[in-house]
């Protein structure tokens, strides 16, 4: 990729070295991947060394995620061995790294064994995520062909995206998250959110929950800033019209009808099968765990990747499943499933009957 250069990997090892895990001498970093992101995963042992960390490096061969799903028995979809949970007590940072050689790898898969594969691995996300923890992506041909990009033109989207273009990245990523703090400030007296655009109508409460200022220190590339709504205050219809892909199934044209919290109906125009299978999961996955604003202009379209898709400024996301703690939330549930209504052509977000969000071209954020 000629609009990636070995600088720009050592700046990203960097990043995430430093601003992202703050890596301190004697500590473990766990750090996933797949052979794909080979020259990150290189620049970043050779980082957590110079600091004086273990390097944990679970690499993973083209292949292996589809084999599991196939191939699993029972006992390996509805549990976990010693070892992976050591890992996770014992790792003091984890570092996932997207890097796909196939973005539709599990578009296949039985989504009931993939919801199982989640109910049993909740333990371990619960540990992880009470420690130190980021996730990335490494552009490969496969993210390119998902954003409909050339390799060069995603590499340099990517680039962008993490503000490795600017001078000093570290610095740029302190400035957005001063300016998330005040947004994030404005919004910690709301009580109730309304959410508006072309088959949406939607309230929720929000009175008394925590605002989170993702600044780029638990996702790379971040920019939102998050609560977990009240869990039995949303109601309306809300559509979600930017195409999600978790675990790579394809899923469009999303609509919920909330009541009393609860997702009483619910329609995929692409993608129904999962939907209906993940609304079944637990009890949970019928609440809501997140609302999060996009504010990261570097953003400016989806690529079909949810760590940078939730991100798009003047976009809202909703989280079906597990809230966040830190935000006072307590839904709990295997599923965490975030869903993007696109605002900037004439939707809104409103807080007391306050305007806060307006689309794109009236300037994001006012």
């Amino acid at each position: 990729m000629t609009a990636w250069r070995d600088a720009d990997t050592e700046r990203m090892a960097a990043l995430l070295c430093d601003y992202c895990l703050d890596v301190q001498p004697g500590q473990q970093v766990l750090v996933r991947s797949t052979t794909l992101a080979a020259p990150l995963l290189r620049a970043l042992h050779a980082a957590l060394l110079e600091r004086d960390a273990w390097p944990l490096l679970r690499v993973e061969l083209p292949g292996v995620e589809e084999d599991f799903h196939a191939l699993a028995r029972d006992r390996q979809l509805d549990a976990f061995g010693s070892i992976a949970e050591a890992e996770a007590a014992q790792a003091d940072a984890f570092l996932t790294i997207q890097a796909p050689f196939n973005t539709r790898a599990l578009a296949d898969a039985d989504p009931q064994r993939i919801a199982r594969l989640a109910r049993s691995r909740a333990p371990l996300t619960e540990l992880r995520m009470r420690k130190r923890w980021c996730g990335t992506l490494w552009p490969t041909p496969a993210g390119a062909q998902q954003a409909g990009m050339s390799e060069d033109a995603f590499a340099a989207f990517v680039r962008g995206a993490l503000f490795l273009d600017r001078d000093d990245p570290a610095a740029a990523w302190r400035e957005l998250g001063a300016f998330q703090a005040r947004l994030a400030e404005r919004l910690s007296a709301a009580r109730e959110l309304r959410i508006e655009a072309e088959g949406t109508d939607l309230t929720l409460r929000v009175d008394g929950r925590t605002w989170v200022n993702s600044d780029g220190k638990r996702n790379m590339p971040s920019g939102e800033v998050f609560t977990g709504p009240l869990e039995d205050s949303a109601n309306g219809t809300i559509r979600f019209t930017v195409p999600s892909s978790p675990r790579g199934v394809a899923v469009e044209d999303v609509e919920l009808t909330f009541r009393d919290g609860e997702v009483v109906a619910a329609r995929a125009a692409r993608g129904d099968e999962y939907l209906q299978r993940t609304l079944a999961t637990d009890a949970g996955a019928r609440r809501l765990g997140e609302i999060g604003i996009g504010t990261n202009r570097g953003i400016d379209r989806p690529i079909g990747a949810i760590l940078f898709d939730e991100k798009i400024g003047g976009t809202i996301h909703l989280a079906l499943g597990r809230s966040y703690p830190e935000t006072g939330g307590v839904n709990q549930s295997a599923v965490h499933w975030d869903l993007i209504c696109d605002l900037r052509d004439g939707g809104r977000l409103t807080a007391d009957g306050e305007v806060v969000e307006t689309h794109s071209d009236a300037g994001a954020f006012e």
